[in-house]
């Protein structure tokens, strides 16, 4: 193992909740007024923080998101989280296999600690991941594509960024992980490849990353 740490993004790699998320983004955003596809929703959205929808519906068009939005969206979402999230195929042997080795890791997402949380009680996750190794955006000014929230992360867990790797599946992780000076591998599982082009390494099945991380 080459690294001292490894920094695992949450929806997408650990838990299977962007195809559920986007579809209810897009649901909702469209019902407000805004008409955005799933499509539309996971090349706009996926791996942002909340922040960042808000800025970019501003931005596009000269009229904010309501107050509630937050808040109604992740009651949706929690919901559906609780009647349809799996984890991600082989995640689960993944983090036993570090576990095994002593690697240790952790999870910097750009959700909520709430929505961390939902999502890993939901898919039985929960036993990899005390509080120790829980980060959100919610932890720092900034979220993805700033370095802040990865670099946060690697502070609390007491590693240089260099000894760190980053396990990513969206073009906003992976920049953040470059601006962080951490190497990192891309998840083509819903990714297209060329989108995560700045990755050091990609994969598309956890068992290719468990081959990986030997």
């Amino acid at each position: 193992m080459h690294y001292d740490l490894i920094i695992f993004d949450n929806d997408g790699v650990l838990v299977d909740s962007e195809p559920i998320s986007n579809r209810h983004l897009a649901a909702y955003l469209t019902e407000l007024g805004h008409p955005t596809s799933y499509e539309d929703s996971i090349r706009d959205y996926m791996g942002s923080a909340m922040h960042r929808i808000h800025d970019l519906v501003l931005e596009r068009t000269g009229r904010r998101l309501p107050d509630d939005f937050d808040d109604v969206f992740h009651a949706r979402v929690f919901a559906a989280f609780e009647r349809e999230l799996k984890p991600v195929p082989g995640a689960g042997g993944v983090l036993e296999k570090l576990t095994a080795d002593g690697v240790p890791f952790c999870v910097a997402s750009s959700g909520s600690h709430e929505r961390i949380r939902v999502g890993h009680r939901a898919t039985g996750l929960d036993r990899w991941f005390d509080e120790r190794r829980v980060f959100s955006s919610q932890d720092v000014g900034r979220g993805k594509p700033a370095p802040d929230l990865f670099l946060y992360a690697a502070e609390r867990m007491g590693v240089a960024p260099e000894r760190c790797l980053v396990v990513e599946d969206s073009p906003l992780g992976v920049q953040a992980a470059v601006a962080a000076g951490m190497d990192v591998y891309g998840f083509t599982a819903m990714t297209p490849a060329e989108k995560l082009a700045k990755a050091n390494q990609l994969f598309s099945t956890m068992g290719e990353l468990a081959d990986l991380l030997v």
